[in-house]
């Protein structure tokens, strides 16, 4: 190859990349734009200062490796891949690593800080292992490290994501935050989400929920132990924790009892479920009080997996954050901690591989006969996993509530 025609590959080569680079120097001046002609001034309203507003954004650039970016110009679509445990494989999500490390831990935090939990169990009637549960999945009590530029990654999301009005919310809730004095200089350090300090809160919940543990007049979640303790169990509290249910039990479905009466829209009194067939794995009976009260089917992998009555409890832990998976790990977690459980009866099948485009093909097909999914998100949630088996039922099979790759062809 002469001298001339490798100068000439190597100009087309680099051609993409200097438009790439142009295009993205174009959508920064951007975002800087936007900074200032639009979040200024609503942090302005909110009582933020020029001096917080310029400090926080001092060499603060667009993060081009978070998720679910849509720079303008660009359509919205659906990932192939979900970067969020919350949202993979069940068998990966509860690993033999995350399990025993979250439990083991969580016992000698549980002897560490006996006063606190005993102390935010009495004030907001959450129990301490629920407490520990999501205090370990969320930061690894306060070990886990905490990588980006919160005002980085808001800023980001909230001018080019899939849900940049929910970001710039908070973006503007962590200027108030910043303006307050709330947390330490180091401490704006966040998730590729912007959740903060120990507890993982967004910036809103921080400024609704963070607590005072310890008494000194500051509810700290970076560098407290108790004022974290204390700030995980009023949020729980006040998004309807009931002090006299616990999360859930894990049961076994007889073939008879459909799959697809799942979720916290077909609830029954869990008499009435044990009157099905279902019953507890561990062969004992519902607690007399929780059978008097209202319980939900779950099945996180259809017929694939682990089976639970769960109760609204379970739904607060949900609150948390927006997964299946997320709360049965704490419930979990917890109980283990706690009781010394071992591993769920039942074992987690080979399920959650496919693509979350192919997915939401499968929810679109859905939907067009008929069925509410929840939205073409990609995501099998508990409406696209009974709606899977309604559509299997019809069709002469057997339920299974669950994608999976040989209903592609069927379901495109």
């Amino acid at each position: 190859m002469t001298l001339r025609a490798l100068f000439v590959i190597l100009v087309f080569a680099l051609l993409p990349l200097s438009a790439a680079a142009q295009d993205r120097s174009s959508v920064e001046q951007q975002f800087q734009a936007w900074l200032r002609n639009t979040v200024w001034p609503e942090a302005q309203r909110k009582g933020v200062s020029q001096q917080t507003f310029d400090q926080a954004f001092n060499g603060v650039h667009l993060n081009w490796q978070l998720p679910d970016l849509v720079p303008p110009g660009s359509p919205a679509q659906t990932p192939k891949r979900q970067r969020q445990a919350e949202f993979g494989s069940p068998a990966k999500y509860f690993n033999r690593g995350s399990l025993d490390g979250a439990t083991v831990q969580g016992r000698r935090m549980m002897r560490a800080y006996a006063g606190a939990l005993a102390e935010a169990e009495q004030t907001y009637g959450v129990p301490g292992r629920i407490i520990l549960g999501i205090w370990g999945r969320e930061s690894a009590y306060g070990a886990a490290k905490i990588p980006h530029n919160a005002f980085e990654v808001l800023g980001t999301k909230g001018f080019m994501s899939t849900r940049a009005s929910y970001f710039t919310d908070e973006l503007i809730a962590l200027l108030q935050i910043a303006e307050a004095g709330h947390a330490p200089s180091q401490a704006m350090r966040s998730s590729w989400a912007g959740a903060l300090g120990q507890p993982q809160f967004m910036p809103s919940n921080f400024l609704k929920y963070a607590a005072d543990g310890n008494g000194d007049g500051h509810a700290d979640i970076w560098r407290s132990e108790a004022d974290t303790i204390a700030s995980i169990a009023r949020y729980l509290r006040q998004h309807g924790w009931q002090t006299d249910r616990d999360w859930g039990f894990e049961v076994k479905v007889p073939d008879a009892v459909s799959c697809t009466l799942e979720g916290p829209d077909q609830g029954r009194r869990i008499s009435d479920w044990a009157a099905m067939g279902v019953a507890r794995v561990n062969g004992r009976a519902f607690p007399e009080h929780e059978s008097r009260g209202e319980g939900y089917l779950l099945m996180p992998a259809g017929r694939h997996g682990p089976a639970f009555i769960v109760t609204p409890n379970f739904y607060v832990l949900k609150d948390y954050n927006m997964s299946d998976l997320y709360a049965l790990f704490v419930g979990h977690v917890g109980d283990r901690i706690q009781y010394g459980l071992g591993d769920f009866s039942a074992k987690w099948g080979t399920v959650g591989g496919l693509y979350r485009s192919d997915v939401a093909v499968m929810q679109r097909t859905l939907e067009a006969a008929g069925h509410d999914v929840g939205g073409a998100d990609g995501l099998a949630g508990f409406k696209t996993r009974r709606s899977i088996g309604r559509w299997q039922e019809a069709n002469g099979q057997r339920a299974t509530c669950f994608p999976d790759a040989a209903m592609k062809p069927q379901l495109r």
